[in-house]
């Protein structure tokens, strides 16, 4: 798995959970279903037909956008960085 932080050369986004964006779009292209099926990566998330690995990366995403909006998480500092 490639991982890329917002402080690295190739990676233009700086906003919070970019990183973890990033390595979800990775996973979902490299995925057989975008590869084989020639499907998007928006219906491969919607049929479920991809690698466990990038369903965990979704859920830490999700996460990530969660603790955006969390106040109780506000002075802990945001997940994915």
């Amino acid at each position: 798995m490639v991982t890329f932080g917002p402080d690295e050369v190739g990676l233009v986004d700086k906003t919070p959970c970019a990183g973890i964006r990033a390595d979800l779009k990775l996973c979902l292209l490299k995925s057989d279903c975008c590869v084989k099926d020639k499907k998007t990566p928006r219906e491969c998330l919607k049929d479920a037909s991809v690698p466990d690995e990038c369903v965990q990366l979704r859920h830490s995403f999700f996460e990530c956008k969660r603790s955006l909006l969390d106040n109780r998480r506000r002075f802990r500092g945001h997940k994915g960085y």
